[in-house]
């Protein structure tokens, strides 16, 4: 593979397009673009990932149109994971295209919606959004001649597997991947990644829906600490200004700590190349022990706070039914799916394929199909 347009300082233990295990299916490619940024792009480019424009994060679609939706969230991911990569000089490509891949098995109504998929599919294999992304970009998109799925590296498709899951789990898929074995440390970040793009944005919209409020934040050590330092800075600010200003200096505090911290962890395991990584068997990437306890006590404000807000709760009880209905009714009526789908039966089994077809929903398309079915007068 071709990797002349890579940077050409990476580190030794970062991956290389040049270096990767390759493809299921091997390809003839038009250009010479790196193997990592060409899976970015067929990311950025699939079904899935336009879908998550109308998934939800905390709030549905409907409730407004300033709330992250599962797309900007992915986005957000995708920059924080850069900014990462390139202070530890890691593949950045390979670090944006898991950080674009790693919700795109999400269900509609957030982690709801998983939920509910789960306890329906128990005794079917369950269900579990990382799983599911891992699905989507290995077979259920439908792109290109010859094979199902994207096509990705080995290296992608092992740090969407491994994402937020243990690494020795996932049963036979797992065997692919080096059970029992950590991930890259660009698959590392995307976890860390994730959490700093969720809490700070959650931070930002649940101020925004008035379900948390400034003075309830000020409880909270690390956002009093880091709020204080922008009001030194700006005494005359106004508390929109205010809280924008806060959550960018929370983010940059947290990016650094894991910069530090990491290539600290990566030089007192004497790691040099990714076969030292593999070796040592240790995740690199963390937060300082101190940060850790810390932001710990922001996630468990804003999950006492604003995810388990009583009207947040309502919206995920109407999801439940939402979802358990649908399930229920195409499990009874199959010949209620869209055509691709019957093909798929006899393969994977009924219950997978609608736990697939409601998983790939947003939504709108949810909510819509909900009246569809279930309201008399509704146009089908």
């Amino acid at each position: 593979m071709n990797d002349s347009t890579e940077r050409n300082d990476l580190a030794g233990y970062a991956c290389s397009s040049g270096t990767s295990r390759g493809r299921r299916h091997p390809e003839e490619h038009r250009d010479n673009r790196p193997a990592f940024e060409r899976d970015r792009d067929r990311i950025i480019h699939c079904a899935a990932f336009r879908r998550l424009e109308y998934k939800t994060q905390v709030f549905v679609n409907h409730e407004g149109d300033y709330y992250r939706t599962r797309l900007t969230h992915s986005l957000e991911v995708a920059q924080i994971g850069r900014a990462i990569a390139r202070k530890l000089h890691l593949n950045e490509e390979l670090t944006e295209a898991l950080a674009l891949s790693h919700d795109l098995g999400h269900t509609p109504f957030g982690h709801t919606g998983e939920e509910v998929l789960n306890r329906l599919m128990q005794g079917y294999g369950g269900f579990e959004h990382n799983m599911q992304s891992f699905r989507v970009v290995d077979e259920l998109e439908e792109r290109y001649h010859g094979f199902n799925g994207l096509n990705l590296t080995w290296e992608v498709r092992e740090g969407i597997i491994k994402h937020s899951t243990p690494y020795d789990g996932a049963g036979e898929i797992m065997a692919e991947f080096l059970p029992g074995t950590v991930s890259s440390v660009e698959g590392q970040i995307i976890n860390y990644a994730d959490e700093i793009a969720y809490n700070n944005h959650d931070i930002d919209d649940g101020l925004k829906s008035g379900y948390i409020t400034l003075e309830m934040l000020e409880q909270v050590d690390l956002w009093r600490e880091v709020c204080s330092g922008v009001r030194r800075k700006y005494p005359d600010i106004d508390s929109k200004r205010l809280v924008y200003q806060t959550i960018s200096a929370l983010i940059g505090l947290l990016i650094d700590d894991i910069c530090t911290t990491t290539s600290a962890n990566i030089v007192a395991q004497g790691i040099t190349s990714l076969d030292d990584l593999r070796r040592v068997n240790r995740s690199v990437v963390h937060f300082n022990e101190d940060l850790t306890t810390r932001n710990l006590e922001l996630k468990r404000f804003l999950f006492q706070n604003l995810y388990r807000h009583h009207k947040v709760d309502k919206m995920r009880v109407k999801a439940e039914i939402f979802i358990t209905r649908l399930f229920e009714t195409y499990l009874s009526h199959p010949n209620l799916l869209p055509p691709k789908y019957h093909s798929r039966m006899e393969r994977f089994g009924l219950q997978r394929v609608v736990c697939d077809y409601i998983a790939g929903m947003t939504d709108r398309f949810a909510l819509d199909e909900y009246k569809r079915l279930f309201e008399p007068y509704e146009r089908v």
